[in-house]
């Protein structure tokens, strides 16, 4: 899924949204009545853990804008593979719906961005580009923190459910802690990618090549954002017909917040460190 990323952006775009990332999932989210109690799920339920994690931990040491999208896009594929595997299939397709949703919206603007830094994909030569491009950052970012499952934006209504029926189910520490360790881990990338892309200089002035924005661009983008602002809700409301119950003490149902909150601080250390750039915005 990340070499894929070499492709131009409509072609990884389509690549990404139709057939690399929906097929198998749908497939299983529609065949899952054949699937249940086989030892199958319990392989697919450690590996789709695993693929969490691995993809979190990669997308913290890449440098290519859209190689990042595509691990966390693994990431989160691998969220709705395990609780697939848990025997919810209805949370895998509201998860599936929700992440097209702030995940379109990621890769448009990250290939407005790419377009305009004629056609530079490195972060690294990234930055400031909320000055230059203001509403192309605002999707971006507001999609990032979806992603990311801040609360009350589209993905924190099917992260939060998801991560919340992990805690009632009786799964073991392994399971427990991949989950929540991937979930602080997509926090973790997103505010390393919000601060090469939006906080450090300008530092590549030689291909300025930031014009005005294209607001062809941007009315298709608005729309997304009004999705991935409502779409959360709206689907929760929609389509769950039996409501799920959820009795967990005050800190177990507040974990999620708390994991947040824990890759935004280490993220902030990690981007403060200064390793490739000066932030002089900050300092």
């Amino acid at each position: 899924l990340p070499a894929a990323m070499a492709a131009p952006t409509p072609v990884s775009a389509l690549v990404h949204s139709s057939t690399l990332v929906t097929a198998g999932v749908y497939l299983l989210i529609r065949f899952n009545m054949m699937l249940v109690d086989m030892i199958f799920l319990k392989f697919l339920l450690l590996l789709s853990g695993l693929t969490m994690f691995m993809a979190g931990i990669s997308a913290n040491y890449e440098f290519d804008l859209k190689k990042i999208i595509a691990l966390s896009t693994l990431s989160q594929l691998g969220l709705m593979m395990s609780i697939l595997s848990m025997g919810m299939p209805d949370l895998a397709f509201f998860h599936l719906l929700t992440h097209a949703m702030f995940k379109a919206l990621l890769f448009m603007c990250a290939g407005m961005v790419i377009h305009m830094m004629s056609d530079i994909q490195d972060i690294r030569y990234m930055g400031g580009i909320s000055f230059y491009i203001p509403l192309t950052s605002l999707c971006l970012n507001i999609s990032n923190l979806a992603l990311c499952g801040i609360p009350f934006l589209a993905g924190f209504y099917s992260k939060d459910l998801i991560l919340e029926m992990v805690s009632m189910s009786n799964l073991n520490l392994m399971i427990f802690f991949l989950y929540y360790f991937s979930t602080g881990l997509t926090m973790f990338y997103t505010i390393r990618l919000l601060f090469y892309l939006m906080v450090n200089d300008y530092n590549l002035m030689v291909v300025y090549n930031l014009y005005e924005e294209d607001y062809v661009m941007l009315k298709s983008m608005f729309m997304l954002l009004f999705m991935s602002l409502i779409v959360g809700s709206f689907l929760s409301w929609m389509i769950f017909n039996y409501p799920y119950m959820i009795y967990l003490p005050i800190n177990m149902k507040m974990m999620v917040i708390y994991v947040m909150l824990m890759g935004l601080f280490s993220g902030y250390l990690i981007s403060n460190m200064k390793i490739y750039s000066i932030n002089k915005f900050l300092m």
